[in-house]
C-alpha cells in the first residue's frame, strides 16, 4: 500500500483517490510549493493528458503523482524530455529491455506505450512560478481485450514478475531528482535524444508525411516531406509507419 511510503527527503501529499494530482500540484505550487515536492495517488478520477484527453486510474495499478519543478526559463523546454528519461532509467533499473522513447515523450516498453508525460506550468503575470510534472505508469493494468491491448502495455505483465510500487516510486522520483539538476544542459538532450526511436523512420504528424531526420535543441522534429521540404515540428502525435 502507497500509505507506507516513507518521503522524508521531501514535501508530499497522498491521496487514496483524486481527480487529478494536476491540480493539487499547481495550486501547490501557487501556494509556494518547494522545488521536488510531491503529489501521488492510488486512483485517479480524472487524469490529464495531451490534448485535453482524460482517463481514469483505477486503484492500485499504476503510478499518478505530479513531481513540482522549478526550472529556469532556460530549462523549462526540457522539462517533458526529463520525465521521459526519468521514466525510462526507472525501468533501465528493474531490468527492462526495449525501452525507447517515441517523440517526444512516450516511452515505450517492447514497443507499446508504458506511461504518460505531462508537465504544465503556473505563472504569476511573466513570472515562471514552476512547472507541475504529471506522470502515469502502467504497472499492472489490463489491456487484454480493449482498443489498447496492441498499443499499450503494463509493467509487470512485460517482466513476467510483481513489482512494488513503493520502490518503483523511490527510483523514479531520484531519476527526476538527478536529471532536475541538469535542466538546460547538452548533457539532459543528448541523453534524450539517444532514447528516440523516431529518428530515420517515415512518420506522420500534423498532417506531414516524411522521414524523421532530426530533432533540436529545443526538442522540435524535423520531418522532410515527400516533396524534399524540411519540417520543424513542435509538437504532434507521430504515426510511425
Amino acid at each position: 500500500m502507497l500509505q507506507t511510503l516513507n518521503l522524508t527527503d521531501r514535501p508530499f501529499k497522498y491521496f487514496t483517490q483524486v481527480d487529478s494530482t494536476q491540480d493539487i500540484a499547481l495550486g501547490w505550487l501557487r501556494d509556494g510549493a518547494e522545488a521536488g515536492s510531491v503529489v501521488i495517488c492510488d486512483e485517479q478520477l480524472k487524469g490529464r493528458g495531451r490534448h485535453g484527453r482524460t482517463w481514469h486510474t483505477p486503484h492500485g495499478v499504476a503510478l499518478a503523482l505530479s513531481v513540482i519543478l522549478k526550472p529556469t526559463l532556460k530549462g523549462m523546454g526540457q522539462v517533458t524530455m526529463l520525465g521521459a528519461l526519468a521514466i525510462s532509467d526507472m525501468l533501465d533499473a528493474i531490468g527492462a529491455d526495449a525501452v525507447s522513447i517515441k517523440w517526444p515523450n512516450d516511452v515505450r516498453l517492447q514497443g507499446r506505450k508504458v506511461c504518460g508525460v505531462l508537465p504544465e506550468a503556473a505563472w504569476d503575470g511573466d513570472k515562471l512560478l514552476g512547472v507541475a510534472l504529471g506522470i502515469g505508469v502502467n504497472v499492472r493494468v489490463d489491456f487484454t481485450g480493449t482498443e489498447l491491448e496492441q498499443t499499450a502495455i503494463s509493467i509487470e505483465p512485460a517482466l513476467g514478475q510483481r513489482f512494488d510500487r513503493i520502490m518503483l516510486i523511490d527510483v523514479l522520483l531520484k531519476r527526476i531528482d538527478f536529471w532536475s539538476q541538469r535542466l538546460g544542459t547538452p548533457e539532459l538532450f543528448d541523453a534524450w535524444k539517444s532514447r528516440l526511436d523516431t529518428l530515420g523512420q517515415v512518420v506522420t504528424v500534423n498532417g506531414i508525411h516524411g522521414k524523421a531526420e532530426a530533432v533540436n535543441r529545443d526538442g522540435a522534429l524535423l520531418v522532410r516531406d515527400d516533396a524534399g521540404i524540411l519540417h520543424t515540428v513542435i509538437a504532434g502525435d507521430v504515426m510511425m509507419e
